[in-house]
């Protein structure tokens, strides 16, 4: 966190424990400015899952985004709001968030500011910077769960006058707020795509008014237009695995040049880019097999069981994946979406089972006439684009959100001059 050196200080700067910063910023003990309010344990018998009490917030839930929420009626508790700065202490140390309500736990920190001269917002930010993450790394202790309590009396905070911090606050927040924008977008896709979905694998792609005239037909699968076949996968689309080549064989991965895709990279999502790559001896002695572009690929086992993948360039995959083309009169994009439309079939096994190949090939799919198959691909692909721009976005403002955090944080730039409407 040391953007200049004592050679190339520049005018107007000095020299820190925290490195160069200007002259008019000090360098202080969060311990002298920061209140860090430790939670409470109110006790296991008091917890409930029925809504009854107030949320209990565990490290757990603004650690790992778990949604389950536990609730308590114990007069043993301290609460918090939407605006206050909860800091997480035990089992996974070191992050700031906000937006919670309830009371919460004892491995959980409401952070407040004790001194006039510093903004809120601005200590919301400051937390998340690599200042005070690396005292957190360096004095945290314990080896299966990790506690960061020793560290509070060595975190140190560069404190520029009041009105930078809610500038820089306020640089922080805009670029937060169109995150948070962009998330929303991607959610309301995704529930579009969720919901379309089902109506065109149900009624194919017409209108909502015109879905009332479509006849049907009830199916193994359940209900499609009367038109539709339901057919076996192993019946119109060539079915293989992959392989792994030996990792104790050097030959087989140095200098390799052949894509290799592992099942961790099926999410439903077009593959553009491999991982990994293997030699021409690696793919010639082992189960590895080319695939073609357009091949789709869906996860056999483990934690992605049934999620897919669309190849765009040619590349083999581990044993892990299923490589399915078609072979008659099946749009490769339009299996791509029906095994999208049927995952809730491939849950079912998930933890116990494996979608091997003899399993695949006995899979129903919904197979109407080739032009239906396109264009139900061609409105489900368009909504997959603008799921694509908006993560891009989204991509896109995260990093510009940490490198603005880094160099407003160590003063690579200013925004002392910078008009910000209030």
């Amino acid at each position: 966190m040391k953007p200049f050196t004592n050679e190339i200080l520049p005018q107007g700067y000095k020299m820190t424990e925290l490195g160069a910063l200007p002259e008019e910023w000090e360098v202080v003990k969060a311990l002298d400015y920061c209140n860090f309010d430790r939670g409470t344990e109110p006790g296991s018998e008091s917890y409930n899952r029925e809504g009854e009490g107030v949320i209990f917030i565990r490290v757990g839930n603004i650690s790992a985004g778990i949604q389950e929420l536990l609730y308590t009626k114990s007069d043993n508790i301290k609460l918090c709001n939407e605006e206050d700065i909860l800091m997480s202490f035990d089992g996974s140390p070191g992050i700031v968030i906000k937006g919670f309500k309830g009371a919460y736990s004892s491995g959980i920190r409401k952070v407040t500011p004790k001194m006039l001269n510093l903004n809120k917002n601005f200590l919301f930010y400051i937390l998340k910077t690599k200042y005070v993450q690396d005292v957190i790394e360096k004095y945290k202790t314990g080896v299966t769960i990790k506690h960061a309590s020793t560290s509070l009396q060595h975190i140190k905070l560069p404190l520029p006058p009041l009105l930078e911090q809610q500038k820089i606050a306020a640089v922080l927040s805009a670029v937060q707020e169109a995150k948070e924008k962009t998330e929303a977008v991607i959610a309301a896709a995704k529930a579009l795509k969720k919901s379309m979905m089902k109506h065109l694998f149900t009624y194919g792609p017409v209108s909502t008014e015109e879905a009332e005239n479509v006849p049907l037909k009830e199916t193994e699968i359940g209900p499609v237009p009367e038109d539709w076949e339901v057919v076996r996968l192993g019946e119109v689309a060539e079915i293989s695995s992959g392989g792994t080549p030996s990792r104790k064989r050097n030959e087989y991965w140095i200098d390799g040049n052949i894509p290799w895709i592992k099942s961790e990279q099926c999410h439903d999502c077009y593959i553009s880019v491999a991982n990994e790559y293997i030699t021409d001896l690696g793919l010639e002695d082992s189960s590895a097999k080319m695939l073609k572009k357009g091949t789709v690929l869906l996860a056999m086992v483990g934690a992605t069981i049934g999620k897919t993948g669309f190849l765009t360039f040619e590349a083999c995959t581990n044993q892990n994946i299923a490589g399915i083309f078609p072979i008659n009169s099946l749009n490769n994009l339009f299996l791509y979406y029906a095994l999208q439309s049927r995952y809730n079939e491939f849950e079912k096994i998930k933890g116990y089972g494996i979608a091997n190949l003899s399993y695949l090939r006995q899979f129903k799919i919904p197979l109407p006439p080739l032009p239906i198959q396109q264009k139900i691909a061609s409105i489900l692909s368009a909504i997959d684009a603008k799921i694509e721009a908006e993560e891009n976005k989204k991509k896109a403002l995260e990093e510009l959100f940490k490198s603005l955090l880094h160099n407003l944080m160590t003063a690579k730039i200013r925004v002392n001059k910078l008009e910000v409407s209030s």
